[in-house]
C-alpha cells in the first residue's frame, strides 16, 4: 500500500482570467466540456473562481452578458489546496464545500487546477450523493449480531441504522487487531509470500522499512463489517484505493455507510479503514445485495 499521490502529480492547468474580462469570453469558455472553472486572478493572487454553473445562473437572471465582469460573476474567497496535499484531502475538501473545482497554490502562485471530474478517475467515490436521513424511521444502535458464526473478545461492532432492514444513512463498523499469526496464515491461504509481508530483512530494504500488512487482508475487515448489516449480505462489488500502509498487529477499524438504495435489495455503500490512529489507510465503494436470512439459520 502507498501513500496517495499529491494534487500536484494530478492537476490540469488552470484557465485564468482577470478580474475585467467581460463576462461573454468567460462563457466562451466555460462552453468547452473540458474546462469545468475559470480561475480570476489579480496581480499574481488569486481572488476568484467562475464555474459553468455561475455561467448558467446568469443567462437565468436574465442579466446582459456585456455589462459584466469576472468580478461580477465569480465566487469569492475561493477554497484552495496547498501543492503538497494529497488527493485524499482535495476530495474530502470537495465533498465538505459542495464545490467541483480547486485552485492548487504553492507559496500563494497558482500553479494548477483539481477538479471532482479527475480526481473521481483515482479516488471513485468522490462523487458521493449527500444522504438525507428519514425522520419518521426509528434508528437504533446494535452491538451484538446473532448472524454470525461465532465473534472473539477482541473484536469491536457497531451497527448504527435501521432495526431488520438497511436503508440509506445506516452506518456500521467493525475493529479488530491484524495480528502474525493471520498475516502468516493470509500468506498461506491466498498465495501472497510477498515477502515484504514476512522477512524482516528484506522489508527493511523497502519504501516501507519494516514488514507492513497485505492490503487484501486489511481490505477483509471491510467485508467483515458489511457481513453485520442487516440480513444476508453478499458482496457484488468493491472499489478501493490504498492510502498507507498498516503493520503488523496494529488495530484497524472499517466504517461502511449506505448512500444508495439501488433496487432490487441492492445497495451502495462507501467503505473506509483507519489505522490505530484514526488515519485512512482504505477508502472506496461497495456494492452488495440483502438476502432475507435463511430458515436453517
Amino acid at each position: 500500500m502507498l501513500r496517495p499521490p499529491a494534487v500536484t502529480e494530478l492537476m490540469e492547468t488552470a484557465e485564468t482570467v482577470d478580474p475585467e474580462t467581460d463576462a461573454l469570453a468567460i462563457a466562451r469558455r466555460l462552453d468547452d466540456p473540458d474546462v469545468e472553472s475559470v480561475v480570476v486572478v489579480e496581480d499574481g493572487a488569486v481572488v476568484g473562481i467562475v464555474t459553468q454553473s455561475d455561467a448558467v445562473a446568469l443567462l437565468v437572471d436574465d442579466h446582459e452578458p456585456d455589462a459584466l465582469t469576472a468580478a461580477d460573476l465569480m465566487s469569492s474567497p475561493v477554497q484552495t489546496v496547498d501543492a503538497d496535499e494529497s488527493i485524499v484531502a482535495a476530495a474530502e475538501r470537495l465533498r465538505t464545500h459542495g464545490i467541483g473545482s480547486l485552485p492548487v497554490l504553492d507559496d500563494g502562485e497558482l500553479v494548477g487546477i483539481v477538479t471532482t471530474g479527475l480526481l473521481s478517475q483515482y479516488i471513485p467515490h468522490v462523487r458521493r450523493p449527500t444522504r438525507e436521513a428519514d425522520a419518521d424511521e426509528e434508528v437504533v444502535r446494535e452491538t451484538e449480531r446473532a448472524d454470525t458464526a461465532y465473534e472473539k473478545p477482541d473484536w469491536e461492532f457497531e451497527y448504527v441504522g435501521h432495526q431488520g432492514h438497511i436503508d440509506v444513512g445506516d452506518v456500521v463498523r467493525f475493529s479488530k487487531p491484524l495480528d502474525e499469526t493471520e498475516v502468516e496464515e493470509f500468506a498461506d491461504a491466498s498465495g501472497d509470500t510477498n515477502r515484504l509481508h514476512l522477512d524482516d530483512e528484506y522489508a527493511r530494504g523497502t519504501r516501507f522499512g519494516r514488514r507492513i500488512v497485505h492490503g487484501t487482508l486489511v481490505t477483509g475487515v471491510v467485508s467483515a463489517a458489511l457481513a453485520r448489516l442487516p440480513g444476508l449480505v453478499i458482496y457484488l462489488s468493491q472499489e478501493v484505493s490504498y492510502l498507507g500502509p498498516v503493520d503488523i498487529g496494529e488495530r484497524v477499524t472499517a466504517e461502511c455507510e449506505v448512500v444508495e438504495q439501488m433496487g432490487d435489495d441492492r445497495y451502495r455503500l462507501t467503505t473506509t479503514v483507519s489505522n490505530s490512529d484514526d488515519e485512512p489507510v482504505i477508502d472506496g465503494e461497495a456494492v452488495v445485495i440483502a438476502d432475507p436470512i435463511p430458515e436453517t439459520a
